[in-house]
């Protein structure tokens, strides 16, 4: 048996499977927030409830908002802000007596999707999230890729390439910097550029819904997101010449996407013929958890 857990920054999900992938047990509980020891408690809880109602032990794997600096072991990189400078995976090593494998939400998903989702059979998978920011997992013959910083696939901290005068200002990123692909093509950056080009608040998923009526504004803004994107996406295409780029996140579901950006994007790929897939996530949602439950499927995670 695999459990996979997903920690995310409002809930927290279990999913077990059986040796042929097939869904045992899934449970949800609310993350709880303001403090580092009731999440691990959270974590350990789950994990010994789901093995007694199923008789039997698992590994276990955990997706986090963030990454285990492979330095020193403690968690880099993560909003959910409790966890930040904690020795997360240790801690759990030591509750639940056994190895567990812990890896960035962006990089379950990826495995997720090119372990037996959309990108499933593809040598090189680029699995991206579009939702309130813009995260990004790189899978190469199922082994995800997580680099010797652990930063594989944060395409979404790079600055916007070839900015036009609509990208301008660039805008701040929580990270510090300016201009960071994550401003731009995710929920809250399309909801951001919607409101500083019309004065009118809507979030994502109300900008699309306006869109399919014929809104001019809303319309305009997308087509924006995907000029926007297709420029990102065409950089690691470039660099990394992907099979297929799975799409996740509440932006995926934005079914136009996937024929204008792919259109759009020839403009800046170093290739008359470009052959690389631009489809939407075949688990939406569960990817993640699914990805998670897959981290140990794999032997050692290639640096």
């Amino acid at each position: 048996m695999k459990l996979g857990i997903d920690l995310g920054g409002t809930k927290i999900e279990i999913l077990a499977l059986d040796e042929h992938g097939q869904e045992l047990l899934r449970r949800r509980i609310p993350t709880p927030r303001g403090a580092y020891k009731p999440i691990v408690e959270s974590l350990r809880q789950l994990v010994m409830e789901a093995e007694e109602e199923l008789g039997m032990q698992g590994t276990v794997g955990i997706g986090i908002p963030g990454a285990i600096d492979p330095h020193n072991g403690l968690v880099k990189n993560s909003n959910t802000t409790e966890l930040i400078g904690k020795p997360l995976q240790i801690d759990l090593e030591r509750l639940l007596d056994r190895q567990i494998r812990v890896a960035n939400d962006a990089n379950c998903f990826a495995l997720s999707e090119a372990w037996d989702g959309a990108g499933a059979y593809a040598s090189c998978v680029f699995g991206i999230i579009l939702g309130t920011g813009c995260g990004g997992g790189i899978v190469f013959q199922r082994q995800l890729i997580m680099g010797v910083n652990s930063i594989g696939g944060e395409w979404g901290h790079n600055r916007l390439p070839d900015p036009l005068p609509y990208d301008l200002p660039s805008p701040y990123c929580y990270c510090g910097q300016r201009g960071c692909i994550e401003t731009y093509v995710s929920g809250t950056g399309l909801a951001r550029d919607f409101a500083a080009a019309t004065g009118r608040q809507a979030n994502a998923q109300k900008i699309v819904e306006l869109a399919e009526k014929g809104d001019p504004d809303a319309d305009a803004a997308l087509e924006r997101l995907e000029h926007r994107l297709a420029r990102s996406l065409a950089s690691v295409i470039n660099i990394l010449d992907p099979d297929v780029i799975v799409a996740g996140g509440g932006l995926s579901n934005c079914s136009r996407i996937y024929q204008n950006v792919p259109r759009i994007w020839g403009e800046y790929i170093f290739s008359p013929d470009v052959r690389t897939r631009f489809v939407p996530a075949r688990f939406g949602d569960s990817s993640g958890v699914r990805g998670a439950a897959h981290l140990n499927s794999q032997g050692q995670f290639s640096r």
